[in-house]
């Protein structure tokens, strides 16, 4: 009952949280996001040769992982930069490349965001990252981040939105299916030659109701 009660405390003495496109001035504070994670559950591909499934099990010590760096990451903000203000592009949190990156805000300090972008040949969109800061997790501050990018693929006429997930992110693949993304296929070789190599891409999509 203690850590509940600390936790409400802490809740409600926290700054509200609000939510707003990103600007150039977001770059340092989104690219210095910690948004590694630890899990005593995974989820493990099982294949028989004619098809795969997912088992979860437990891991014992628990899994710490922390992200490499990627250098595409940087790119949504290239986007912002070369566009520059007033352009219709960083003013809303879009770039010329077709990025699109929101931000959730708690007082002054930028706190979760979301990057995502519209495959048009096939009317999808794509969520490329979303993290929250450590501090501010549980707060439902990611189902509100996803809610952005798909009222974001809606308004640019997406379909369906798509996303990626490592196998060992347990914590995350139960938050995506809360928010109603359903598992569509997965790559068993996908991080080879990475600092991720041995897990599994898990690749999720929602639908979009357009209407």
């Amino acid at each position: 009952m203690s850590g509940s009660s600390d936790r409400s405390v802490r809740e409600a003495s926290a700054p509200p949280i609000g939510y707003r496109s990103a600007a150039p001035a977001d770059r340092e504070a989104v690219e210095a996001m910690d948004d590694s994670f630890t899990t005593d559950r995974i989820y493990e591909v099982v294949a028989d040769g004619r098809g795969f499934a997912l088992r979860e099990r437990g891991v014992e010590p628990p899994l710490v992982k922390v992200f490499p760096e990627d250098p595409e990451d940087a790119e949504d903000f290239e986007d912002f930069e070369d566009a520059g203000e007033g352009t219709g592009g960083a003013g809303d949190g879009e770039g010329p490349g077709g990025s699109h990156v929101e931000v959730a805000v708690a007082g002054d300090e930028v706190c979760g965001f979301v990057a995502c972008a519209i495959e048009e040949w096939h009317s999808r969109l794509v969520v490329r990252r979303i993290a929250v800061a450590p501090a501010h997790r549980g707060r439902g501050i990611g189902a509100a981040l996803m809610e952005r990018a798909c009222a974001y693929g809606r308004r640019a006429g997406a379909r369906t939105a798509w996303l990626e997930v490592t196998n060992v992110n347990a914590p995350a693949i139960r938050a995506y299916r809360r928010m109603g993304f359903e598992l569509c296929g997965l790559d068993t070789t996908f991080y080879r030659g990475t600092a991720s190599e041995g897990e599994t891409a898990l690749f999720m999509s929602r639908e979009l109701d357009n209407r």
